[in-house]
């Protein structure tokens, strides 16, 4: 997968989320057919850090059985940044074990100006992809 299309309903709420629950790292699963996202699924960040997120087993079960009960594909696995800038930190690289999903973080250093970015991940090697909002 080259790209990710995020539309901007789904991207707004990704922000909201990363808004409402700083200083804690905001996490969840976007879900959708080849590169397009069309459902998003927050989650909760069963650690409670600003540094770190560990979602739920038991909420991941449910999502993966609802992603496939509706005929959708993990596409990516986002969680913001409440302090830092939108890349990976050696903790993200190191507990990127997820195969062919597109790691998506959103930085909120500029909570007025939120940025958003995908990278793919591979043998602790990040790559940015690019993401585009779409209406």
């Amino acid at each position: 997968m080259q790209n990710l299309e995020i539309p901007e309903n789904i991207f707004d709420q990704i922000i909201q989320q990363a808004k409402e629950e700083a200083p804690i790292e905001a996490c969840g699963v976007l879900a959708g057919i080849d590169n397009k996202v069309e459902q998003i699924y927050k989650m909760t960040n069963a650690d409670q850090s600003n540094d770190h997120f560990m979602m739920v087993p038991e909420e991941q079960f449910k999502v993966s059985k609802d992603i496939r009960a509706a005929g959708l594909k993990m596409l990516a696995i986002y969680h913001s940044h409440p302090e830092s800038p939108a890349r990976p930190s050696q903790e993200d690289i190191r507990l990127a074990l997820t195969p062919d999903v597109i790691y998506v973080i959103v930085s909120l250093q500029d909570e007025r100006n939120p940025v958003l970015k995908g990278y793919i991940i591979e043998n602790s090697m990040p790559e940015e992809i690019p993401v585009k909002i779409i209406e």
